[in-house]
């Protein structure tokens, strides 16, 4: 089995918790360029927010390090606010919990986002 299915097998696990929970979901993807997090419904049918290091105001400057993830974590707990979401559960979408995830999860919680 290769890492990725590997890392896929595991977003299903999670995401199938998720679903269960009924909350929306802060989902984190990363390539090694650029970060990028979205806030869906739980069942994952609508997209709610967006931020990614693609965005112009994160464009500048390298956008695939943790500061690059921190400014992602925190952008989308702002746009997320903004569309009345407080409480998501937190998709690292099989990534390990560390690094440029980690730094994107901490700012957003920083931001006001509460999972």
């Amino acid at each position: 089995m290769s890492a990725n299915n590997e890392r896929l097998r595991r977003a299903r696990k999670v995401r199938m918790k998720i679903r269960e929970l009924g909350t929306d979901r802060l989902c984190v993807h990363r390539t090694p360029r650029h970060m990028y997090a979205q806030v869906t419904t739980a069942d994952g049918s609508k997209v709610l927010a967006t931020a990614s290091t693609l965005d112009k105001e994160l464009r500048q400057g390298a956008t695939g390090n943790v500061d690059a993830a921190k400014k992602v974590g925190q952008l989308i707990a702002e746009r997320a606010k903004a569309a009345g979401i407080e409480k998501v559960a937190f998709d690292r979408s099989g990534y390990r919990y560390h690094g440029r995830v980690q730094a994107l999860a901490d700012a957003a919680r920083e931001a006001g986002l509460q999972f």
